[in-house]
């Protein structure tokens, strides 16, 4: 059955029948990489996704010097082999190379976008799956990050804070207007409620507010994340996450009337404004970590994350409830906030003591009952 191009990224809404193509083998490759976009933002995925996979079939072509007529499944044995081998990327972005190649040749083979016709009639030759579960990694672990990524200790966390306040201090004493971002960049309110960089940077000053059930911390008793992870194909996820430590709002409220205004943010909702535009970029949020970690000589490991897997980890220490936790950072599955759990041995070792100790109080007091 044949659609006649009524369908997203088919070939005849991108080549013109019975039309002599000056560069054939170029153009239909372009229009097929345009066709390809289209489906994809026909099923909503973002532009970044679009784009990281289109450029990502782009740097396989170029790899093996063929148009996707031409793709084996040996090629992708050799261009993986490669990008692990000689580049030594990460398992997790190998596998989504390989998911982005799969996916573009499943677009270009389905017979509904009429790919394949069109190659046979100017080539000869149609495109082939050559991504297949015998030629790539299988995903079977819930956590493939880093072994070095972690929580940071709050022994770390307090010489980092310090750091932080240091250096403000520092810039401040030399008269420069370096004070005002280094103020700004320290990561306080990824660690207070738990967010993400980009989470972090897209906050409005207007969402912070009150928490009826919480009057103690004034203004800021609550931070509305409008810009949580998406799942592909759905606007950000939405979530409310409550101020649980009572130094939040003191630093909140310094930042918002004394220090923020001196940004002449004037009409900016953005809570962390930039000197140059709207808001603070990731770039310079994790530039401004890198800098801090290095000078206290802390592990490659710890990156800005590591505030998120050390608010989550911290409040399970102190003993809040695990599925408070997992509503406060937006998990959808407590095995998912379980692995950002990375529990201290001090607090294994109290955890540990406190049992035992109940259990001896316990036999104590039964032997008591019998001897009386």
């Amino acid at each position: 059955m044949r659609f006649r191009g009524t369908v997203p990224g088919a070939a005849t809404l991108h080549l013109a029948d019975g039309v002599a193509l000056l560069r054939p083998e170029e153009q239909v490759f372009s229009a097929m990489l345009g066709g390809f976009a289209n489906q994809q933002l026909a099923r909503n995925l973002a532009r970044s996704t679009v784009e990281g996979r289109e450029n990502t079939v782009k740097a396989f072509a170029a790899y093996v010097n063929a148009f996707p007529w031409q793709w084996t499944p040996a090629m992708v044995d050799e261009w993986l082999g490669d990008l692990r081998s000689l580049r030594d990327l990460k398992r997790s972005t190998i596998r989504s190379y390989s998911e982005a190649v799969r996916a573009f040749c499943h677009f270009a083979t389905d017979p509904l976008y009429e790919w394949a016709t069109t190659c046979e009639e100017r080539f000869g030759s149609h495109p082939i799956q050559v991504v297949h579960e015998w030629n790539t990694a299988v995903h079977v672990q819930d956590n493939e990050a880093d072994a070095k990524k972690r929580a940071v200790t709050k022994t770390e966390l307090h010489a980092f804070f310090t750091h932080c306040d240091d250096e403000v201090a520092r810039i401040r004493a030399f008269g420069r207007k370096g004070w005002l971002p280094a103020f700004r960049d320290a990561p306080l309110t990824a660690y207070a409620f738990g967010t993400r960089r980009n989470e972090t940077r897209m906050l409005d000053a207007a969402d912070f507010g009150r928490n009826p059930h919480g009057a103690e911390y004034g203004e800021f008793g609550l931070c509305r994340v409008r810009f949580g992870k998406a799942k592909k194909g759905s606007p950000p996820k939405r979530r409310s996450v409550l101020t649980v430590w009572d130094w939040t709002p003191d630093i909140l409220d310094e930042w918002f009337t004394e220090v923020r205004p001196l940004f002449g943010a004037e009409g900016n909702p953005a809570a962390w404004p930039s000197e140059r535009g709207l808001r603070i970029g990731c770039q310079r949020l994790n530039s401004r970590f890198m800098a801090y970690r290095q000078a206290l000589g802390l592990d490659e490991g710890l990156d800005f994350h590591s505030f998120r897997r050390s608010y989550v980890t911290h409040l399970i220490e102190d003993g809040w409830d695990p599925r408070f936790v997992q509503e406060q950072v937006g998990h959808g599955h407590a095995s998912t906030t379980s692995i950002y759990t990375c529990v201290s041995s001090d607090f294994r070792t109290r955890t540990l003591r406190r049992h035992l100790d109940s259990t001896v109080a316990a036999a104590l007091e039964s032997q008591n009952r019998r001897q009386s």
